[in-house]
């Protein structure tokens, strides 16, 4: 009786062991790629986590259970955050040992940023950290090549700027450390639009020279070097 009392929807389960997005899973199924017993999987199946129904992935079989692992890392600038590397541009999964280069980052930072990256193969987790709906908070440094001037400062975080994917409005404090103040900032924003950062600013005539991420939602780079990592513990939300 208590079996019947447990099942998942099939995407929630593929989610969680292959590490991967629902909607991907749910491609997954609709493709034709998993299996449950003998027969090909619907979208909307459920499977028994007690007594476990045999999901298949390609013919091979997905392990009942999950074993999650979720690091953070701190990106050096150079690095890419796509498995293969880009023209002359490393993979920062070149930094990782083998046992960690099955894990996936969650969203990314382009070539020329640096900062706080996690990766997991827990595509649950993945998914609430990066769908705009959860609104995670990002905090940034930013420089800038010239000063900014106060009114785009205001225009930026009070109104946001047009771009060609739409408005972009996130917070800008004026950073108080040495003597080019008008040229570093604290940026916090919700969302995670490519690049939108450096794109805001260009709009209004600024170059970033210098983009580093320090938090991601609840966990922070602290003390991580470029190029270093540690294994992080998460909390139930």
């Amino acid at each position: 009786m208590n079996s019947q009392l447990t099942p998942i929807r099939l995407n929630k389960f593929l989610a969680e062991r292959l590490g991967i997005s629902r909607r991907d899973a749910d491609e997954l199924i609709s493709a034709g790629k998993i299996t449950i017993g003998d027969r090909p999987a619907k979208l909307g199946d459920r499977v028994d986590i007690d007594k476990i129904d045999k999901v298949c992935y390609n013919g091979k079989i997905v392990p009942p259970q999950a074993d999650f692992l979720y690091i953070a890392f701190n990106k050096p600038i150079g690095y890419v955050c796509s498995r293969r590397a880009q023209g002359s541009a490393p993979t920062l999964y070149e930094l990782l040992p083998p046992d960690y280069q099955k894990l996936k980052t969650v969203g990314r930072l382009d070539k020329d940023s640096s900062g706080l990256i996690l990766l997991t193969n827990d595509g649950n987790f993945a998914f609430q950290m990066t769908h705009p709906k959860f609104r995670k908070q990002k905090v940034y440094e930013v420089e800038l090549d010239k000063p900014l001037e106060p009114l785009h400062q205001q225009m930026i975080s009070d109104y946001g700027v047009m771009l060609d994917d739409g408005p972009s409005q996130f917070k800008v404090f004026t950073s108080t450390a040495g003597p080019v103040e008008r040229t570093c900032f604290t940026v916090v924003l919700s969302e995670g639009r490519n690049r939108q950062i450096r794109r805001t600013f260009a709009a209004l005539g600024y170059r970033v020279i210098k983009l580093h991420r320090t938090q991601f939602g609840k966990y922070q780079l602290n003390h991580l070097k470029p190029g270093a990592f540690e294994i992080i513990k998460i909390s139930p939300s």
